[in-house]
């Protein structure tokens, strides 16, 4: 019998018998954007265990398509990865003094032009994903921007210890560079595999078709 598809969130059935439970935790590092703590649980047969977490505040990822058909991409070095990485633009999302999370349709816009020096006309939230739930609580909430025009006057630009390299890309070419490895990101393998969905799915830009 095929499952039963439900939405993100959603709860199912097997939540309440798989769910662990808090018992304590140690805050081991507070970082800029992160926190290192060490949960103790109890898993729902009764035994102790721990659990490793990186608090993180959540992020965006935006895919941005110009007017050219081209995926607006970023290069930049990733220390954990050691090595150079060609990426969508993303960020994380900001805390306010109080602890507040910025909304992330306000970051996608920022980290947008902060990242590429555009800005879009045109904005449609793809969805949201877990970037990795074995050990992390950050949430990335994706985009797709259109209608890019430059941000010229009163331009956000990166953070001083950001060094970008912008590269426009024709999307089937992106999508051809996530399907080979040359692409090797995680969110910008799910916002171009996205992408190729939705433009093949309504033939919008098929072969330089009408949009």
């Amino acid at each position: 019998m095929p499952r039963e598809h439900r939405a993100a969130g959603e709860p199912h059935p097997a939540d309440d018998r798989l769910r662990e439970t808090v018992v304590g935790s140690t805050l081991v590092h507070h970082g800029h954007y992160i926190d290192v703590r060490v949960d103790d649980v109890v898993t729902p047969d009764g035994r102790p265990s721990k659990r490793d977490i990186v608090g993180h505040p959540g992020a965006v990822a935006i895919v941005a398509l110009d007017g050219e058909d081209r995926v607006i991409l970023v290069r930049q070095f990733r220390l954990a990865a050691g090595r150079t990485l060609l990426e969508i633009p993303a960020g994380t999302l900001d805390r306010d003094a109080d602890g507040a999370v910025e909304d992330p349709d306000l970051a996608a816009r920022r980290e947008l032009e902060e990242e590429t020096g555009f800005r879009a006309g045109s904005w449609e939230h793809l969805g949201a994903f877990w970037t990795a739930p074995g050990f992390a609580t950050e949430l990335m909430h994706l985009y797709l921007a259109r209608d890019l025009v430059p941000a010229d006057l009163g331009r956000l630009g990166p953070d001083e210890d950001e060094n970008l390299e912008i590269e426009a890309i024709p999307w089937r070419d992106a999508v051809a560079l996530a399907d080979s490895g040359v692409i090797a990101d995680a969110k910008s393998l799910v916002g171009l595999f996205r992408l190729a969905r939705l433009l093949d799915a309504d033939g919008r830009l098929a072969d330089g078709a009408h949009r």
